[in-house]
C-alpha cells in the first residue's frame, strides 16, 4: 500500500494552476499532522479548487484501490468530486452534504487497462454557506480491489 497523506505521504501532490483556488492545509484537531482544505469563505459560488496526485508508477493491467477519508462540514458547503485522468469529464466519486461534522470513509477502484491511470483529482466546488469546510485526509492506494467495509 502507499502512504498518501498529507503530513507524511510519500505522493506527488499538485494544486491546479487553471481553477480559482487552492486547498490549504489544515490542523487535525489531534495535533498529528495535518489534512487538506478548502474553507467556505474561500471563493464564491461555483468557483472550484483542484488537487492532483500524479500516480507514475502504478503497474498498468492491474488494479488498485483508493481509500480516503473526507468531510463537508457546514450548510450548503458545496460538492467534492474525484476525477480519474482518463476520465476526465465525469466524476469517479461525487458527494455534495455531509449529514454532520464527522469524517467519513471514500473508496474508488481504479482499473489499469490498456491506459494507465496516471493522475487523480480532487475536486472541491464552492457552494453558498459562509461556514464550514471541505477537507481530504487519510489518501492511501493499495493493490488489488477495494475491501468490503
Amino acid at each position: 500500500s502507499v502512504d498518501c497523506s498529507f503530513s507524511r505521504g510519500v505522493c506527488d501532490w499538485k494544486q491546479d494552476a487553471d481553477d480559482d483556488f487552492d486547498w490549504n492545509p489544515a490542523d487535525r484537531d489531534r495535533g498529528d499532522g495535518y489534512y487538506m482544505a478548502v474553507p467556505a469563505f474561500v471563493g464564491h459560488k461555483n468557483d472550484m479548487g483542484r488537487l492532483k496526485l500524479l500516480l507514475t508508477d502504478l503497474k498498468p493491467k492491474s488494479s488498485y484501490c483508493l481509500i480516503f477519508s473526507y468531510r463537508l462540514a457546514g450548510e450548503k458547503v458545496g460538492k467534492l468530486r474525484v476525477f480519474l485522468a482518463n476520465k476526465k469529464t465525469v466524476p469517479v466519486w461525487e458527494e455534495n452534504k455531509g449529514k454532520d461534522e464527522k469524517w467519513r470513509t471514500g473508496k474508488i477502484e481504479i482499473f489499469q487497462g490498456a491506459e494507465t491511470t496516471n493522475s487523480v483529482t480532487f475536486e472541491s466546488e464552492r457552494g453558498k454557506g459562509k461556514t464550514g469546510e471541505i477537507g481530504v485526509d487519510n489518501v492511501t492506494l493499495i493493490s488489488g480491489l477495494c475491501p468490503e467495509d
